[in-house]
């Protein structure tokens, strides 16, 4: 909230000083959180471990979340900056990046799938 009201106090004057706050405030709550999600994955890979899955997997759908997570991130500041073609870019690379890391689950849920069909 304080950022947002310098924000529109600073833009006016020093638009440039403005992104920068609007940039620090973005980082900053992302640091904050860094603890709070790492808590997340910790719960999740020992939920993983109890349920005898195999980690890789785990460890897949943790980086395709990362991944969303950062390419959002860093299109809403693109945009924040006035950049909405690149903020796009941005998160079409972000799919892109979501899709590659995704093709080992695929296959292997593809493949379960057509051990269940009858030949």
């Amino acid at each position: 909230m304080i950022a947002t009201f310098l924000t529109i106090v600073i833009k006016e004057q020093k638009p440039a000083f403005s992104f920068l706050v609007i940039l620090f405030a973005g980082a900053a709550v992302f640091l904050f959180l860094i603890g709070k999600i790492q808590a997340v994955i910790l719960m999740l890979e020992r939920l993983a471990t109890n349920a005898n899955l195999n980690m890789v997997y785990v460890e897949t759908i943790l980086k395709i979340i990362g991944i969303a997570y950062i390419a959002e991130f860093g299109a809403q500041i693109t945009r924040d900056a006035g950049q909405g073609s690149i903020a796009a870019k941005i998160e079409l690379a972000g799919k892109v990046l979501i899709l590659v890391m995704a093709i080992p689950i695929l296959t292997v849920l593809i493949e379960t799938i057509i051990e269940f069909l009858p030949s």
